[in-house]
């Protein structure tokens, strides 16, 4: 899309749960992953129709059960090793060209880790003191990190449906 990209990543290895040991993903309607975590879901599929995927055990041996299950005809695979997933991250970081800044925590010492102009992000700093300059920053930590640091507001937990007048907001009413 012509835009230059950097991950930046606050420990030693990319992809958080999925490389770190959560190998089975919880879907309620496989149809409805689509984008990049589908073509993720397509290429752990392609990886363990590789006979040098299976090192631990045969294809005929393994077994994915409930919700994950994989229908033979199906183009994706939902449940993966750490190391298939680790592995199909690099390869998608590498056939784009991303840059990864390993071990670049953000600097969450008040005031610290985010440079703003106005009302918009400018800046990160990580705790090595390096800045990440950029127009646009995606906070994809699993707590909202970089959401919290810059003074943005935020909320947890769920809306009620009054709040914005959504009558399918997460807190019903009308389901005692």
């Amino acid at each position: 899309m012509g835009c230059a990209v950097v991950l930046i990543e606050p420990t030693a290895r990319l992809g958080g749960l999925t490389t770190g040991g959560l190998g089975a993903t919880d879907i309620g309607n496989k149809a409805a992953i689509g984008g990049l975590a589908r073509e993720f879901y397509c290429r752990v599929r392609k990886h363990y129709r590789q006979p040098a995927a299976w090192r631990w055990q045969r294809p005929d041996e393994y077994q994915s059960r409930g919700q994950a299950t994989t229908d033979p005809d199906e183009e994706a695979q939902w449940t993966f090793e750490p190391s298939a997933a680790l592995a199909i991250f690099r390869e998608l970081l590498r056939e784009h060209g991303i840059a990864v800044e390993y071990d670049e925590p953000l600097d969450r010492r008040p005031g610290a880790g985010v440079r703003r102009e106005g009302r918009r992000i400018a800046a990160l700093v990580g705790t090595s003191g390096r800045e990440y300059r950029g127009q646009v920053f995606i906070d994809a930590t699993y707590e909202g990190d970089l959401m919290a640091a810059s003074g943005v507001s935020y909320r947890v937990g769920r809306e009620g449906e009054a709040e914005y007048s959504e009558t399918l907001a997460g807190a019903r009413r009308d389901l005692d």
